[in-house]
């Protein structure tokens, strides 16, 4: 094994599990059977393919919300019914690379949301985070995919360094099977944190106040395109409140 195998190996084997797995105040919020709690929305940019009368196609499959276009072009969002403020959500993702996807914090019906970033596809990122309908602000992120799943490059004078180097990313990022995203928002304006298989990749602090301060925990699949036959699937979606509401 080269220096790089060996470090990225020792990583994983130090962070990459369930970081909320072990902790009580996690509570699921999807059954594994059903999409009870969750409902789609049709209300986004993202479904004027269907003239917003679709929001995309959302099953459950194995244990998993799966995700894609319901006919080419038309995505949407599937969003909690409940409400969240200050939380922590983590999930275990293991989508296709291709299409476009995105966790939302507190998403509005129609998909206004500081979004940490699934958009797992060439010039796309992990875990950045930006600020959806809310004028592109944020927008920051701190690696962007190359034109495969393995190969992604660094860059340079991001406001958190990338903790993973680049040759080190296919040992680190395991496509093809199950890997964690943990999102965390505080406050408003909001303090965002973003974690993958437990490593910590983004912070960022908003320096005004931009959207309300809650809102639903929703799940993307973009339009545009024909993503039909790719699919995005989350699993094991728990949330830890961080106040009393």
């Amino acid at each position: 094994m080269s220096v790089v195998t060996v470090l990225a190996v020792s990583v994983c084997l130090l962070f990459c599990s369930t970081a909320g797995g072990n902790d009580p105040e996690f509570v699921s919020i999807f059954d594994g059977k059903s999409l009870k709690g969750w409902h789609v929305s049709a209300q986004t940019g993202h479904s004027r393919a269907s003239n917003n009368t679709s929001g995309g196609k959302w099953t459950v499959s194995d244990g998993a919300i799966v995700g894609t276009q319901d006919v080419p072009g038309n995505g949407g969002i599937i969003i909690t019914d409940e409400q969240f403020t200050d939380f922590e959500v983590v999930l275990e993702m293991n989508n296709d690379f291709g299409p476009d996807s995105g966790l939302f914090l507190r998403s509005t019906e129609d998909g206004k949301a500081y979004q940490a970033m699934i958009d797992y596809h060439e010039k796309g990122n992990l875990m950045g985070i930006y600020g959806e309908g809310l004028g592109g602000q944020p927008h920051v992120r701190n690696f962007s995919y190359l034109d495969k799943v393995t190969e992604i490059e660094v860059l340079e004078n991001a406001p958190v360094p990338f903790p993973v180097l680049a040759e080190a990313w296919p040992y680190f990022w395991r496509h093809g099977q199950w890997n964690e995203l943990r999102a965390r928002i505080v406050g408003n304006p909001p303090t965002i944190q973003t974690w993958i298989n437990g490593v910590k990749i983004m912070e960022w602090t908003e320096t005004m106040k931009r959207h309300p301060d809650q809102g639903g925990i929703a799940l993307q699949v973009h339009g545009g395109g024909d993503w039909t036959q790719h699919f995005v699937r989350y699993r094991n979606i728990r949330v830890k409140r961080l106040n009393s509401n």
